[in-house]
């Protein structure tokens, strides 16, 4: 059978406000140009988006392409992407071990 994940819940959906102190960083400045590049970025994405899902229901003749791989690399062929989750949930523990 599979390990078990662990997952940790906040209580009400909120951390506790000591821990929230200890763990905030300074705030982020964010300039003009940083805001535009990410708006822009964000609505091309959207855009493609739209697109692909017009393409699957026969709405669009072209547009964006997803490229699916024909012949698989041999060399990932026992690839396993890493569940972050779980990783950080293994750093989480670990750290807790160390303090005590």
């Amino acid at each position: 059978s599979p390990a078990q994940k662990l997952v940790f819940n906040r209580v009400n959906g909120k951390r506790p406000p000591l821990l929230l102190q200890q763990i905030s960083a300074p705030e982020e400045c964010y300039t003009l140009a940083h805001e535009e590049n990410v708006r822009f970025v964000y609505e091309a994405w959207q855009q493609v988006e739209q697109q692909l899902d017009g393409s699957r229901n026969g709405d669009s003749a072209c547009g964006p392409v997803q490229y699916v791989e024909k012949t698989p690399n041999p060399g990932l062929k026992n690839f396993v992407p890493i569940d972050l989750e779980e990783w950080w949930a293994k750093q989480f523990l670990a750290k807790i071990e160390n303090c005590s």
